[in-house]
């Protein structure tokens, strides 16, 4: 089942299915339950190199939910839109990819 609730700001339809908006959602929650343990454990003063290992959960997780969306949209708003005949959105995502996956 796919949404395909438009977007009233920009006019883009999104197409993701209820059970990966799900799926996101649960990371998400997981991710900002993360991010608060960080912050405890600045405040208590927690030994650097374990915040540190920390972080970097986090951001694997934020890096986890991310390919899970770009899966998403790749398979579903890319595809409909290259059908349609908008190839600017190959454009679009080489930018968005590009962003995603700077070198560090």
């Amino acid at each position: 089942m796919e949404c395909n609730q438009e977007c009233s700001e920009c006019d883009v339809v999104i197409h993701r299915s209820a059970k990966i908006n799900k799926d996101i959602v649960i990371r998400l929650n997981r991710i900002e339950g993360q991010v608060k343990g960080v912050r405890s454990m600045i405040n208590k003063d927690v030994y650097c190199d374990d915040v540190l290992i920390q972080i970097s959960a986090v951001q694997a997780a934020l890096a986890s939910v991310a390919k899970i969306l770009l899966d998403s949209h790749i398979r579903t708003c890319v595809i409909k839109r290259l059908q349609a005949g908008d190839e600017e959105v190959i454009n679009e995502l080489i930018k968005t990819i590009g962003k995603l996956y700077k070198p560090k």
